[in-house]
């Protein structure tokens, strides 16, 4: 019982933690050949560290998260082979 109660109190911790760093809103696209398995093991690694996933694309290979700078570093490290490009997001206008 004592272990169970230790075990929610760290989680706790580890979320008021990662929930103090500032966020940035950010697109994570990878190339057209990377295996779901890539992509999935990304989005584990941002919401285990208490990040967003806020849109999942279909016409590309990627999504929009607001994460750490932190996480999206460990994102950055995960696939030697298919490399992620991780760019802020923003709103973009066309003028003519």
């Amino acid at each position: 019982m004592k272990f169970y109660i230790l075990s929610i109190l760290m989680s706790l911790l580890v979320l008021s933690a990662s929930a103090a760093l500032p966020k940035k809103q950010v697109i994570i696209t990878y190339p057209n050949n990377t295996p779901d398995s890539v992509l999935d093991e990304a989005k584990v690694a941002i919401t285990s560290a208490g990040g967003i996933i806020t849109h999942e694309y279909e016409l590309i290979r990627g999504f929009a998260v607001k994460a750490s700078a932190k996480v999206l570093d460990k994102v950055n490290t995960l696939s030697k082979e298919f490399s992620p490009t991780i760019e802020e997001d923003s709103i973009v206008t066309a003028t003519s």
